[in-house]
């Protein structure tokens, strides 16, 4: 067996759990019990890089030894954060919003290792063009995915060819965790895919 470090995922988020899952690495779930911020004088990128610090931060203080890996996703239009809606009245009007027009997407990562005092902190970012969308087309999206617990009222991965027309930069970023991004730091933090040398 070789010594390289264990992994936490910091999050609850089955679709992060998901995305490492299929690329290989085997780690543990301890979902970070912290509240996320909402601070109007962060940019989005300092913000999602601030709250997936300190998801990081609080398992990697009960978990000195292992690689902990936080990270927060915002959608944003014109600099707003569209965050999780709070009823399908409110999903209906963040897609009709964001219908035809392009948003950005923003994973903020944070990769800590408190044993040996390191950190790599880091934001990537995706731009998303909606369809232009009618109401029952909404209505259609809205019966399929159940958009309560995803920022902007929708995924990527789900249905995402019936509203999205086009996309720049990473998709897994769109769906919670910016993999070719997060495949590298791992590996400078020892960190290997199963079968990996």
């Amino acid at each position: 067996m070789d010594d390289q470090p264990v992994l936490i995922l910091a999050s609850a988020s089955p679709r992060r759990a998901e995305l490492l899952r299929h690329a290989g690495y085997e780690f543990g779930i301890v979902p970070a019990e912290v509240p996320e911020l909402e601070w109007d004088q962060l940019t989005p990128v300092e913000l999602c890089q601030l709250n997936a610090h300190r998801k990081a931060r609080a398992v990697a203080k009960h978990h000195p030894d292992a690689v902990v890996l936080g990270a927060d996703t915002l959608v944003f239009l014109d600099r707003e954060i569209l965050a999780k809606p709070s009823d399908l009245e409110q999903a209906a009007a963040m897609l009709r919003r964001l219908s035809g027009r392009t948003h950005q997407v923003v994973t903020g990562v944070s990769l800590l290792h408190l044993r040996v005092h390191r950190e790599s902190l880091f934001a990537v970012s995706t731009e998303v063009r909606f369809r232009r969308l009618d109401e029952e087309q909404i209505r259609r999206y809205l019966r399929v995915v159940n958009p309560l617990d995803k920022a902007g009222a929708y995924a990527i991965q789900e249905r995402g060819e019936w509203i999205v027309e086009e996309l720049s930069g990473s998709l897994t970023n769109v769906v919670g965790l910016p993999l070719e991004r997060v495949e590298r730091e791992l590996e400078r933090f020892g960190v290997r895919r199963r079968g990996g040398d």
